[in-house]
């Protein structure tokens, strides 16, 4: 194992900035992905920095990062009260599971308050916008840190 923290990002959160910027924010992935890198630096580990619009390939992120990473934050976007597929995945990995959101769901439509992927969540952070990868990251960080011992 690395102390390496997968982030997967899923559908449409290439369109951070330009989509729904009142429910979103103006932030862009570009800048949760530098977030993410400056917290890795100053908490002492990796990152591997995804996103996709397909379940299948969510799916084989989480799966070939089972057992090779420290932990798992994820958004998943709009498979979070529809993907199955994704919670069985993330059952089957090894590591802590962060879910982040950057709006908080129990303010949005009904159907989105449920979340599958919850089920298999370590925690769950959601409203604090991008800031929610940040307390993730350290949270993460932190527990690879004690699984090592250090």
């Amino acid at each position: 194992m690395t102390d390496t923290i997968l982030i997967i990002n899923g559908p449409n959160l290439d369109m951070l900035g330009t989509r729904q910027p009142e429910v979103y924010g103006h932030e862009t992935l570009n800048d949760v992905e530098a977030l993410c890198t400056r917290v890795a630096a100053e908490e002492g580990v990796e990152i591997d920095f995804r996103q996709s619009d397909s379940e299948a390939e969510i799916m084989k992120w989480i799966k070939k990062g089972r057992g090779s990473t420290a932990g798992l934050l994820i958004n998943p976007a709009g498979f979070t009260s529809t993907s199955i597929a994704i919670l069985d995945s993330l059952l089957i990995y090894d590591r802590p599971v962060i879910e982040v959101h950057i709006s908080p769901l129990f303010r949005r439509d009904e159907f989105r308050h449920l979340s599958y992927v919850s089920k298999a969540a370590s925690a769950k952070i959601e409203g604090f916008g991008i800031r929610g990868y940040e307390f993730a990251m350290r949270k993460l960080a932190e527990w690879a840190r004690a699984r090592a011992g250090g």
